[in-house]
């Protein structure tokens, strides 16, 4: 009897099974690396973000503190209005809490305000180079000038005078940076909203009492 025979392999069949095995094969290898770049990104990535997250719980910045601890008054004159007439002085201690971080204030200006409108003109103060974790103490002099005002805040000045109280705010506004070694952050703006009460009696020209002078407002 004859032996029954398999199918014989075609030369082209020979030929497709080596083509799929060498596609098999290179798609495997491209696989290979595209895994290792995709493993290496993720740690990379991983590894930056905990290093920023480091740095910056270390070099977080803190605000600055204000407060003014002292007042006086050279020239306080609301008998004209609609026009007022100051010339004051106030004492400020500001306080740097960065420990790493040393803060430059650039452009930085002062106005005193009565119910949210100023009665001095707004002056420049010469610009600040605070040290880390150091207090610096500034006394600017600000007025000298006319201010026109609403009747509502020229009466309330003359009527606060004669009671003897008056309640004012000293704001400060201009940008800072903060420097940690070499590295020096953008600038960023600084609003500085000081409410003070202090004795003041019609005529008094001198250092006057502050009844309320709590820690400044900080805003950036």
């Amino acid at each position: 009897m004859a032996k029954e025979q398999g199918p014989e392999e075609s030369p082209s069949n020979m030929t497709q099974e080596k083509h799929r095995g060498k596609g098999m094969a290179s798609g495997f290898t491209h696989k290979v690396p595209r895994q290792a770049l995709c493993t290496f990104i993720t740690i990379f990535l991983l590894l930056l973000g905990v290093t920023a997250l480091t740095l910056w719980l270390v070099y977080r910045p803190h605000k600055p503190q204000f407060k003014v601890v002292g007042a006086s008054i050279y020239d306080f004159n609301t008998t004209a209005p609609p026009l007022i007439s100051t010339t004051m002085q106030f004492t400020v201690v500001t306080r740097n809490p960065n420990k790493r971080l040393s803060i430059y204030y650039d452009r930085l200006s002062a106005f005193v305000s009565y119910k949210n409108q100023a009665i001095t003109p707004q002056g420049m103060l010469p610009p600040l180079f605070h040290e880390k974790h150091s207090t610096v103490v500034v006394s600017p002099v600000l007025g000298g000038g006319t201010v026109p005002v609403s009747v509502e805040v020229a009466n309330g000045l003359m009527m606060d005078e004669a009671y003897g109280v008056v309640g004012l705010r000293l704001v400060l506004m201009g940008r800072l940076r903060w420097k940690a070694g070499p590295i020096r952050t953008g600038h960023y703006r600084v609003y500085v909203k000081c409410d003070i009460m202090m004795g003041l009696k019609r005529g008094y020209v001198g250092q006057v009492p502050l009844l309320g002078s709590p820690e400044c407002k900080v805003d950036i």
